[in-house]
């Protein structure tokens, strides 16, 4: 049950929330790949949320990471999941 809700929120921040914030996550554009949202997703739905939530907190500090790479690309904010989470970088 928890994973299910895991998922529809994942999903209604991708849907509803992330298309709106104006700025793109620190991860996804470092990499070039998958945004936080997306790598989360994946993990909640291999390995249920309570398996995934250590590998949820090893994305969240690649995320970290990545927006101190980026710096003034990323605005701020790191869209990990469905809680987005300020970082201490300079906005574009």
């Amino acid at each position: 049950m928890l994973t299910s809700l895991a998922i529809q929120a994942i999903h209604a921040y991708q849907r509803h929330l992330s298309p709106h914030k104006g700025f793109s996550c620190a991860y996804a554009v470092a990499t070039d790949g998958l945004s936080c949202s997306a790598v989360v997703l994946d993990l909640v739905r291999e390995r249920g949320l309570l398996g995934a939530l250590p590998r949820i907190a090893g994305q969240f500090a690649s995320c970290g990471r990545a927006a101190r790479v980026v710096g003034s690309r990323v605005s701020g904010v790191c869209c990990c999941g469905p809680i987005p989470i300020p970082f201490g970088f300079g906005g574009r």
